[in-house]
């Protein structure tokens, strides 16, 4: 005697709910994940344009001073000046490669980072 089993569509189909449920969580989650990855990677990106625009700021105001003062440009000659209150582990440098022209270089590191550097090159003329 040989036995079939009828198989009813119900039967067939029983816990396909359950895996397209288990498949759609698997997918919401590794989008959440992806966007707190990018919100991650954004913060970081936003905080290292930030510490750029500073930098620039810094070199732009030694300008500002030197140009200012004309007959003491040699005073604002420096190597490695201390400026972490403005910039995490932040130096200064100003110098003068060539007369009238003058070189400012901002470097600065955030912790388990690379270092940075900003440079800017000005002309400027004593009086």
């Amino acid at each position: 005697m040989n036995k079939r089993r009828i198989s009813s569509p119900g039967y067939a189909q029983q816990g396909a709910v359950l895996l397209e449920a288990m498949i759609a969580i698997l997918i919401f989650s590794m989008g959440v994940l992806a966007v707190v990855g990018l919100q991650a990677a954004m913060i970081k990106n936003t905080a290292e344009s930030k510490f750029r625009a500073d930098a620039g700021y810094i070199a732009q105001q030694r300008i500002g001073q030197m140009w200012s003062d004309p007959d003491n440009l040699a005073a604002y000659l420096e190597a490695n000046t201390d400026i972490s209150a403005l910039l995490p582990g932040g130096t200064r440098t100003v110098t003068q490669p060539v007369a009238g022209q003058f070189v400012i270089t901002i470097t600065w590191q955030q912790p388990g980072e690379a270092p940075h550097s900003f440079t800017t090159t000005a002309s400027i003329t004593g009086g």
